[in-house]
C-alpha cells in the first residue's frame, strides 16, 4: 500500500506532535523517495512547530510570570509601594435560600496600594463555588469586583465556602467567604 506525500504533509499540518512518528512510517513505507520530499516534509514540521509553541496568549488576562511578590523576608514591600487589596465585605451571608436556587454576590475591593494590583488566579473551596475575577491590573485608588456565584443543587443545611484569591499584595493570599443556610423541600 502506497500513501500520497500529500496525506503526510496533511497530517503533519495538522499534528505537529506525531512528526516523528509520520517521518519514520513515511522512510518505512519508502514514501520518502528524494530530497525534495524531505525537504518538504521539513518546512512543514518546522511550520507546524513555531505555530502550535507561538500562539497568542488572551491579551486580558494576567500571567502568573507578571505577580512579583517583592517583599522581603521581614514582610515589608522594599519599596513601600507595594498594592493592597481592601473588600468592603469579606464575609457575606445569603440567609436561607431553597435547595437547587443559585445565588451570587459581587464582592467589591479597592487597590489602596501604590501599585498595580494583579489578580493570578481565584479558587472556590469546592466546585458548587465559582468566582470570576478581573483579569486586568487594577491600579492605585482603583475599584475592581470578584463575582461567587453558590450553587446549592444537592446541598442542605448551613453552608460555608470560601473562595481563595492570589494575587502580588503581601500576603500573596486573600480568602473572602459566603455562607446560607440550604431549605430542602419536604415530601
Amino acid at each position: 500500500m502506497k500513501i500520497p506525500v500529500e496525506v503526510c504533509n496533511n497530517y503533519l499540518q495538522n499534528t505537529p506532535r506525531a512528526l516523528g512518528k509520520l517521518l519514520y512510517f513515511c522512510w518505512n513505507k519508502k514514501m520518502i523517495m528524494n530530497k525534495h520530499h524531505i525537504i518538504r516534509l521539513s518546512a512543514i514540521a518546522i511550520l507546524a512547530f513555531a505555530l502550535a509553541s507561538c500562539a497568542p496568549k488572551k491579551p486580558d488576562e494576567v500571567s502568573t510570570d507578571m505577580v512579583d511578590i517583592s517583599a522581603n523576608a521581614s514582610g515589608n514591600s522594599p519599596s513601600g509601594k507595594a498594592p493592597v487589596m481592601k473588600f468592603e465585605v469579606e464575609k457575606y451571608d445569603f440567609g436561607k435560600i431553597s435547595q437547587g436556587e443559585r445565588v451570587s454576590y459581587a464582592f467589591k475591593f479597592k487597590n489602596v496600594g501604590g501599585s498595580d494590583l494583579l489578580i493570578s488566579e481565584a479558587h472556590g473551596s469546592c466546585g458548587c463555588t465559582v468566582p470570576d475575577y478581573p483579569r486586568k491590573p487594577i491600579p492605585p485608588g482603583a475599584e475592581g469586583v470578584v463575582n461567587v456565584e453558590f450553587n446549592s443543587q444537592g446541598k442542605s443545611g448551613p453552608q460555608e465556602k470560601t473562595v481563595a484569591i492570589t494575587t502580588n499584595c503581601e500576603p500573596n493570599t486573600k480568602v473572602i467567604t459566603i455562607t446560607a443556610d440550604v431549605l430542602t423541600t419536604q415530601k
